[in-house]
């Protein structure tokens, strides 16, 4: 039985992969430099909104697990095994690690940005729509995404980006 078209299984093992992903994010956060000595508050430490932010992710990673377990006991009937990897997790996987394994670092931060976003929007935008509309959807909201992206860090946080 599947509820809006996922499973009791599919929904723990999501919710376990987001939960150790969080996690990692928020020990990561903690190890970061904390600069201490130059009298830095909590707010202005470089690992407090990854922290939070890995945290918020441990948390709904939590809650999906929870989800997935309530719905396994109320699942009476055995049903086929869904494949862990669909296709839409697969190209999530693919364009995130080409974006932070490959590019970042090696192309203006803009660009890649970008080009990631516009590549994402497109690869997830409803089937039925238009080629055209698609690809014009895509690349604005990459445009946008990239010049916002770039701004707030570059000009309101003060970070330089690669």
């Amino acid at each position: 039985m599947t509820e809006g078209g996922t499973t009791a299984r599919s929904d723990l093992w999501g919710g376990a992969g987001w939960a150790g992903f969080g996690l990692l994010i928020v020990a990561a956060s903690w190890r970061m430099e904390r600069f201490e000595s130059m009298g830095a508050q909590l707010y202005t430490m470089p690992g407090f909104v990854p922290g939070m932010l890995g945290g918020v992710v441990l948390l709904l990673g939590l809650v999906l697990m929870l989800r997935g377990w309530r719905r396994s006991l109320r699942e009476a009937a055995a049903e086929p095994a869904e494949r862990l990897i669909n296709r839409r997790i697969g190209i999530t996987l693919v364009l995130s690690l080409v974006y932070a394994g490959l590019l970042i670092g090696r192309a203006p931060f803009w660009l890649v940005t970008g080009l990631f976003v516009a590549a994402f929007v497109a690869a997830f935008a409803p089937e039925d729509q238009a080629p055209r509309r698609r690809l014009l959807v895509a690349v604005a909201t990459g445009v946008l995404t990239s010049a916002v992206v770039t701004f707030v860090f570059q000009h309101i946080f003060l970070v330089r980006l690669p």
